[in-house]
């Protein structure tokens, strides 16, 4: 009697633990019921890559993981889905604008030298640049506004690119803007030098506001031994000329920079730079989180960005709920109906089952999906087909006449084996599951694996010490309560 009380304290007690657990600790929410953003990207070959493997996908990875963690989005999820493909989940986040770019540049950042002579096209190149993306910005701000957008210099624009070898009939004004720019950017870079320094020397980035414009801001970057060694060498051949120091990120000059002659004997010393490029809090933030993160081996595409709304995702929730709650229902009235007070303790232990499920989710912790849902209400079904089969052999050996206390224990210990098999056979499912697919598969499998691990538990030990604990009282101790009097044989001797 005194080991069923310390079963029973200890399932108690495991209980009491679980319930605290979820009661101080929240579940953690998919994108499919929580709402927020997906963004999935292609990894495309380059050079001499002429197929991407996965030595080249966990490389762009480990960049894209830590440009994720600078995002400061909580509780992120980067996978790889195929062979090159990597979706992104942002759960709460319903605007993924800024993370798709940021996810989608290659941030290579280097730092080049103006060719001598080359000032005068320089300077005109600059300046057609800021004036096409200035008008380019103000156009794109109307349009997002649902405003009219200003009317468009055509015969200026047309200059531009005819001397630039464009075809003015490219579409849209917006369009022929944005090709110009491409275009200028190409040409900027056919006046500079090859890159002295770039940011594989970089040991930290970081921002602030201007001193005297705080509404602006630059980046601030720290270079390694080597980098500091080499801006200051890149610096010193440039100082007191008219050569420009040019800062591009991704072939696109982003600023640009006269060196003092006060730097011709040793160049800029320290290892340390700023750039500053008319940038908001929030573009100095994305070039902040790129170059932190570093330059992708390999470029990439975001092929989709799908964003899942907060009601959409409540309604998922309550949806689930009430299929799950529902599942229980009708099982309890089963499992009560046919086999009477074995079906009740059952019910019992498939509470714990939930309850005890939940925790290990808080746990480890599970992000809880619409699959993953779907895969623990599947394990309910396995944890009663546990119980079925020790109550369908209890009631055998009450058939052949045997006592109650005897019946259950034999009912126990026959049933055994079949429900390791039974789990077992499908825990390699779950393992084949988890381990071959992907995504939503993964969530499913892993939801289902738990379970069917705890369903041995619950149905071997809790339904068991439950039992056990009701036999302790004389008025339940009566095979009337486990099938109809008419199906008990006389005890056996």
């Amino acid at each position: 009697m005194a080991r069923q009380q310390g079963w029973f304290a200890l399932v108690l007690a495991l209980a009491i633990s679980a319930a605290a657990l979820l009661f101080t600790t929240p579940l953690q929410l998919g994108l499919d019921l929580r709402g927020g953003s997906q963004i999935t990207v292609e990894v495309q070959p380059a050079g001499d890559i002429k197929r991407v493997g996965a030595e080249q996908m966990e490389a762009v990875k480990v960049v894209l993981d830590r440009r994720v963690n600078g995002l400061g989005v909580a509780e992120s999820t980067l996978q790889t889905v195929g062979e090159n493909q990597l979706v992104l989940q942002l759960p709460g986040e319903q605007d993924p604008t800024a993370a798709a770019r940021i996810l989608g540049d290659t941030a290579l950042l280097e730092f080049r030298a103006q060719k001598p002579g080359t000032e005068a096209d320089f300077r005109a190149l600059r300046q057609l640049r800021s004036q096409a993306e200035a008008i380019l910005n103000l156009r794109e701000e109307q349009i997002r506004r649902g405003e009219e957008t200003d009317p468009l210099d055509l015969e200026r624009l047309g200059e531009a690119q005819s001397v630039l070898g464009l075809d003015g009939d490219m579409g849209s004004e917006e369009d022929q803007l944005r090709a110009l720019l491409v275009k200028v950017d190409a040409e900027i870079l056919k006046l500079l030098e090859p890159a002295a320094l770039t940011g594989k020397q970089l040991v930290s980035a970081g921002r602030q506001p201007l001193q005297n414009n705080p509404n602006s801001w630059e980046v601030t970057l720290n270079f390694n031994g080597e980098g500091a060694e080499a801006f200051a060498e890149l610096t010193k051949s440039i100082a007191g000329t008219d050569q420009l120091l040019s800062i591009v990120l991704d072939d696109q000059l982003i600023s640009a920079a006269t060196v003092g002659p006060q730097f011709k004997t040793a160049g800029i010393s320290g290892g340390a730079a700023t750039i500053s490029g008319n940038f908001s809090a929030e573009t100095a933030r994305e070039l902040e989180v790129k170059l932190r993160g570093g330059s992708l081996p390999l470029p990439v595409e975001v092929i989709e960005v799908r964003t899942i709304g907060p009601t959409l995702g409540a309604e998922n929730i309550r949806r689930s709920l009430v299929a799950a709650l529902s599942g229980l229902a009708l099982v309890a009235v089963f499992m009560v109906f046919v086999y009477r007070l074995p079906g009740g303790v059952a019910v019992a232990a498939l509470s714990l089952y939930a309850l005890f499920n939940l925790a290990i989710y808080t746990l480890l912790p599970v992000t809880l999906t619409l699959p993953g849902i779907a895969g623990f209400i599947l394990s309910i079904g396995m944890a009663v087909d546990a119980n079925v089969l020790i109550f369908e052999r209890i009631k055998d050996e009450l058939r052949q006449g045997n006592t109650l206390i005897r019946s259950i224990e034999t009912g126990f210990a026959q049933a055994f084996s079949s429900i390791v098999d039974g789990h077992l056979t499908t825990l390699i499912s779950c393992a084949a599951l988890f381990f071959l697919g992907t995504g939503l598969v993964k969530g499913f499998a892993a939801t289902l694996g738990i379970g069917v691990l705890l369903s041995l538990f619950t149905a071997l030990t809790c339904t068991r010490t439950l039992l056990r604990f009701l036999m302790g009282y004389a008025g339940l101790r009566n095979p009337s309560n486990f099938l109809p009097l008419r199906q008990i044989s006389p005890p056996s001797a």
